[in-house]
């Protein structure tokens, strides 16, 4: 990775799908980013390290996951 994409993007999404509970916050915040897998509902993250424009959507699923599973670095 680059410096250059690293500070266009929107930083680096982690989970921990072992945490994860399968409520769907991070679906509804940011549908780009973030899908459920058809199984258990899992956290299934599309792009780990999302574009700039989806910074502030990213921001609020994390901030929305009642488990804690996400990351953002």
């Amino acid at each position: 990775m680059t410096v250059a994409r690293q500070s266009s993007g929107a930083g680096k999404v982690g989970v921990a799908r072992d945490r994860c509970v399968g409520a769907g916050q991070c679906v509804l915040a940011a549908p780009t980013v973030f899908d459920q897998d058809e199984e258990e509902g899992l956290v299934l993250v599309l792009d780990d390290e999302p574009h700039a424009s989806d910074a502030d959507a990213v921001r609020e699923a994390v901030w929305a996951c009642p488990s804690g599973a996400l990351t953002l670095r």
